[in-house]
């Protein structure tokens, strides 16, 4: 874990906007193709782009943008599993 961290550390910016990127491109997916989205992709690329803030966030003890994104997994988990039918 502590290789994963010093790596994060050594690269947070680029992960971050990474991360802001991602979730740029997702809501602009859904903006421009409505309900035609694909779901399942759209919720496991959030999710992904939350994981990645997550982290960063965590590491920086910024609690505000850690709360922010560890709230978006969850949300993004909830929509994993109702786009795969599990909810």
């Amino acid at each position: 874990m502590g290789l994963l961290n010093n790596f994060i550390l050594d690269n947070m910016k680029t992960l971050e906007m990474v991360g802001v990127l991602m979730r740029i491109f997702i809501f602009s997916l859904v903006s421009w193709l409505g309900p035609q989205s694909p779901f399942m992709f759209v919720w496991i690329f959030n999710t992904a782009d939350a994981i990645i803030l997550s982290w960063c966030s965590v590491l920086k003890k910024d609690r505000a943008y850690s709360l922010l994104n560890i709230f978006w997994i969850m949300v993004g988990l909830i929509g994993i599993a109702r786009a795969g039918g599990l909810l």
